[in-house]
């Protein structure tokens, strides 16, 4: 008796259960491959194998479903929004059925260098990647012109132009100028003109949990209007963003924050960003739309309207 797609489509329907997600998904597979490693050589060699030619199978299946989907008008939009999904996405990467996007790319390979540069004092962030240029910007020791920021320079464009197929260049831009930080008691001797000035109180730090992002809806005194802020808190340090991904506007509110690369995720279709700076690591241009945010007395104030 033969099994037809909509026999399994029936089935489905009938026995509903929820999909596993991208992160249990993954740790299934970090799980297996922590095993795989414990086996003796002939038994993993069998294993390695095994996983081996059903991922040939995987990737060759997938290949003939987007050769098809791509050569019909009508389906190409499907198969673009397939994409958008971080699991398919995922999939479609491993299979290297799509290429990596330059700026995650770019930004792991950051990420592996950047111990180094923090051991000398300095740090580097990623702008944007033009024309097989990336554009950085150093910070600290790496800004300077001793010989030892030559060196830190120079490893940040080795490893980008070694581990990066469509960077062949970098180019140091120049630091912006960094805001001048104006005394609390000066910018709040009078709390009317604070509010005046679109200030308006959020929370109190201790409120803010580190390591976790917390979602407020905030109104101006000044206007009544009501702005939905997205706070990032990582090592005792506050960002705020309008609660709206640069992709399609969606809110952030289960937005995955990675303390240890400091990257914020949206949820609804995987776009990576800067947590520090609101940087869009996925595509370049895009960028969270950050709001000023001050500390006074353990009070917490975010500017949202004037």
């Amino acid at each position: 008796m033969s099994t037809t797609v909509s026999d399994v489509t029936a089935s489905s329907a009938s026995a509903p259960h929820a999909e596993p997600g991208l992160e249990e998904l993954a740790k299934r597979v970090d799980d297996a491959m922590a095993a795989l490693e414990r086996l003796d050589a002939s038994d993993r060699a069998v294993a390695e194998e095994l996983k081996n030619a059903l991922e040939a199978i995987h990737r060759a299946g997938l290949i003939t479903i987007v050769r098809q989907l791509r050569a019909d008008d009508a389906a190409r939009a499907v198969l673009f929004g397939l994409v958008d999904d971080p699991v398919v996405h995922l999939l479609f990467s491993l299979h290297g059925i799509v290429r990596p996007d330059p700026m995650t790319e770019a930004a792991t390979v950051l990420r592996s260098v950047r111990p180094q540069l923090q051991g000398h004092g300095g740090d580097v962030s990623l702008v944007r990647i033009d024309d097989g240029t990336a554009y950085v910007r150093l910070q600290g020791a790496c800004n300077g012109c001793s010989m030892a920021s030559v060196t830190l320079r120079n490893l940040v464009e080795k490893a980008l132009v070694e581990n990066v197929a469509s960077v062949s260049r970098v180019e140091v831009l120049p630091n912006e100028p960094t805001t001048t930080l104006i005394p609390t008691e000066s910018l709040f001797s009078g709390q009317h003109l604070a509010r005046d000035e679109g200030w308006t109180e959020a929370a109190t730090a201790d409120d803010l949990a580190d390591g976790e992002v917390t979602a407020l809806s905030l109104t101006a005194a000044s206007t009544g209007s009501t702005t939905n802020v997205l706070v990032v808190k990582i090592a005792g340090q506050l960002s705020a963003y309008l609660n709206e991904c640069a992709h399609e506007a969606l809110p952030l509110d289960n937005a995955v924050l990675d303390v240890d690369n400091g990257t914020l995720t949206c949820p609804w279709h995987g776009f990576c960003y800067d947590a520090a700076s609101g940087e869009c690591l996925s595509a370049p241009g895009a960028q969270l739309e950050a709001l000023p945010l001050r500390v006074d007395d353990g009070q917490v104030w975010i500017r949202v309207g004037t």
